[in-house]
């Protein structure tokens, strides 16, 4: 089977690439191919060369000060050369990008059949998160196959009529990425961890969610600004995305403030092991929601909504929203009370064991001949 894999950002690239990964250790029953569209250029490119990935079709999509619109009408014109060359059988695609949207949308009109890793996400939002959750229903539609990572999300799915034999429960493929970065040495001895007091409490902040633009980013900004003032103890680490609207509030309301360093954004392998490192992890990622609990860090996340609802039931993650007040509670909660804090730091990840991608492979071995 001619399987192309198709990958745009950075969060895509890390969980796609142990199933890249798997479908190549069996070369008796797959073609394996890639396509970047580089929806993000920079970031991707770090996670690929971490994961020994070369494309086999470079988009090159990346432009400043793009929009959605840019890169749906781009990636739509430059992704059907591909389908032409590459003549797939099967298309797999992750998340909830724009890049899954339209490559998935290229793979149904070229008659290509869709594997849709981590799917049945669902807010029932559709401008939260925006434009990820449209993307990743409008996804399911086209999909023929769908890998959800918990049950909670194939009930979604199932909601949705998606029949029942085209899903598999596969747990999320970040955590076996995640796995087998983590068990790998890294020289703490250099940048960010050389600036870091191993004498004081390091607390982990990404947020850069378009749906925060504005106002509730200010209330993020001066709430984790509050977090530092008040606590000696403690330092925060943000590496900081380069998008305009997060560089401006950021370097404005915290570029001086005292033991918070604003880094670069550093590739998978180092920011894993910053993970590791981190007492807490403040974000309004989707992805670190996952893999945080991997670790043992308890997840504070700066969103009113989550598509992943089972991490706050397991009680790893907690939703916060972009109050400065309650992001600031919330923090000193974990900071103060170590029995709340070993409570989220102890609970059991509801998203996977490390081998969803085998679970994947071997799903397209027994269903992908069928016609």
């Amino acid at each position: 089977m001619r399987v192309l894999n198709v990958v745009g950002t950075r969060p895509e690239a890390i969980k796609m690439a142990p199933v890249i990964a798997e479908l190549r250790s069996r070369p008796d029953h797959f073609e394996v191919m890639t396509c970047a569209t580089a929806q993000h250029r920079g970031m991707l490119d770090q996670v690929l060369d971490l994961f020994g990935i070369t494309p086999d079709y470079d988009l090159d999509l990346m432009q400043d000060n793009q929009t959605v619109f840019d890169v749906m009408a781009n990636a739509l014109t430059r992704i059907r050369p591909v389908f032409d060359d590459a003549r797939p059988d099967i298309v797999v695609v992750q998340g909830d990008t724009t890049t899954t949207f339209i490559s998935s949308l290229a793979a149904f009109l070229a008659g290509a059949r869709v594997a849709h890793v981590e799917a049945g996400l669902r807010t029932y939002d559709n401008y939260s998160p925006f434009p990820e959750e449209v993307n990743r229903r409008m996804t399911a539609v086209v999909a023929k196959w769908h890998f959800p990572p918990t049950n909670r999300s194939r009930d979604n799915l199932l909601r949705e009529h998606v029949p029942d034999t085209d899903i598999l429960v596969t747990g999320n493929t970040v955590i076996d990425a995640l796995l087998t970065v983590a068990e790998k040495e890294c020289d703490t001895s250099a940048a960010p961890f050389d600036a870091m007091d191993d004498t004081k409490r390091m607390i982990l902040v990404t947020a850069h969610r378009r749906e925060s633009f504005g106002e509730p980013f200010e209330n993020i900004c001066d709430a984790l600004a509050d977090i530092a003032e008040r606590n000696d103890d403690v330092e925060l680490v943000y590496p900081v995305h380069p998008n305009p609207h997060v560089l401006e509030p950021v370097n404005r309301i915290l570029g001086s403030a005292e033991r918070v360093h604003l880094i670069e954004p550093m590739g998978y392998f180092r920011f894993v092991h910053l993970m590791k490192r981190a007492y807490i992890v403040l974000t309004d990622s989707g992805g670190i929601q996952e893999e945080a609990p991997s670790l043992g860090k308890p997840v504070l996340v700066m969103r009113d909504t989550t598509e992943r609802p089972e991490g706050i039931d397991a009680g790893t993650v907690k939703l916060v929203g972009t109050s400065r007040e309650n992001i600031v509670r919330e923090t000193q909660r974990l900071l103060d009370d170590r029995e709340e804090y070993d409570r989220m730091a102890q609970a059991v990840n509801p998203y996977g064991d490390g081998y969803a991608s085998k679970r994947i492979a071997d799903f397209l071995i027994e269903k992908g001949h069928i016609v």
